[in-house]
């Protein structure tokens, strides 16, 4: 036995075999594996069953050299564990490539929101002004006309039958009080143009393509003026922002990560079947010296926690085709991570979700 186990490398579990044979000396032994040392090792499988020949008991002993079996089976261990480890490396530069893939995409799409947003500010810039500058000295002219036509009743307080006829005409009294209010509708109007306007610009940041130092709540704000064609189909926003420092960022691709949550939001509100009021919360609060936090929440279906993990993940979507690229969210997580920040999403299932962010006041981290 001493020299058996000189020559094997698995010499424990021989010794162990051995006291289960000793213990058991009629049980069947089936293929016990011996290895010997060596190079190659080789590998014997020993069978054996208990015998009577003429009374006399005995074993019947049956061994097989499987050493080329186990060699192979241990290429195969190995060319299996470099697959999976292939495999590995192979998902993980996929992930890489959509991220790329993402970013490239991003680029992209901010490079010709600039251009699109540049050419609809110039084109409409132009004739508002000349519409807003006109509109002041048309209010003028009207009131003067309207006052002059006030002194000629003064004077002819009998006019003849074909003026007094076209007063009634045009109902003179009602034109003279209502043509200051439309002027003035119309004044609002060109303002109101004037600040969506400016706040499209200010959305895309079209002169900001470096690090700017901005107020958080601007961004927000001009992008709740941007979507409020859709908020205003009974949907309630509460704004509840914290006293925030100016914040170091760049500023349109923050904006795009405020427009794509609160997009998705409007667009989970719209999809709840209950009859209950739509809400969204933005909360804005300082954490420390230098990191604050953004929350935006929704009281909508909220999101199946076996999906939950996968939304971030470039090209996933859960709206039908043509309704969502799956790249909101990825492009979101991007920016936010290259702003030094964190985005976590948390929701429950007919409460929910809210998105919430942390991000660096100063993005070199001294305060």
């Amino acid at each position: 036995m001493a020299q058996l186990r000189a020559s094997v490398n698995n010499p424990e579990q021989i010794t162990r075999q051995a006291g289960e044979f000793f213990s058991q000396p009629d049980a069947e032994i089936r293929d016990w594996l011996w290895t010997f040392n060596g190079s190659p090792p080789k590998v014997l499988s020993l069978s054996s069953t208990p015998t009577r020949m003429r009374d006399v008991p005995g074993r019947l002993w049956l061994l097989e050299d499987i050493s080329e079996r186990k060699l192979a089976e241990l290429a195969l261990q190995h060319s299996s564990a470099q697959l999976k480890e292939q495999t590995i490396k192979l998902e993980f530069a996929l992930k890489e490539l959509q991220h790329t893939q993402v970013q490239l995409i991003q680029t992209e799409k901010m490079s010709s929101l600039g251009q699109m947003v540049a050419g609809i500010a110039h084109e409409i810039n132009n004739p508002v002004n000349f519409i807003s500058a006109n509109l002041q000295y048309a209010n003028k002219s009207i009131q003067e006309l309207l006052y002059l036509v006030q002194l000629y009743q003064q004077s002819y307080h009998h006019p003849n039958p074909s003026i007094k006829a076209w007063i009634e005409e045009i109902d003179l009294e009602f034109l003279a009080a209502d043509l200051p209010h439309m002027i003035c509708s119309m004044e609002m109007g060109a303002e109101r143009i004037k600040q969506l306007v400016l706040s499209l610009r200010n959305f895309s940041r079209l002169d900001e393509a470096a690090v700017k130092q901005i107020n958080l709540h601007e961004g927000i704000d001009n992008t709740l003026l941007l979507l409020n064609h859709r908020l205003i189909k009974g949907i309630t926003v509460s704004k509840q922002y914290g006293d925030l420092p100016l914040l170091q960022c760049y500023p349109a691709q923050l904006n795009q990560v405020f427009m794509n949550i609160l997009s998705n939001a409007i667009d989970a509100l719209f999809e709840q079947t209950e009859q209950r009021d739509k809400r969204i919360v933005i909360q804005t609060e300082r954490l420390t010296e230098n990191q604050v936090s953004v929350r935006i929440q929704d009281n909508g279906s909220g999101i199946p926690a076996k999906i939950k993990d996968k939304i971030f993940d470039p090209f996933f979507t859960t709206k039908e085709v043509g309704k969502g690229t799956g790249l909101g969210l990825s492009i979101c997580y991007k920016i936010i991570e290259k702003h030094g920040g964190k985005i976590v999403v948390n929701s429950d299932i007919g409460k929910g979700t809210e998105f919430v962010i942390t991000l660096l006041v100063h993005l070199d981290g001294k305060g």
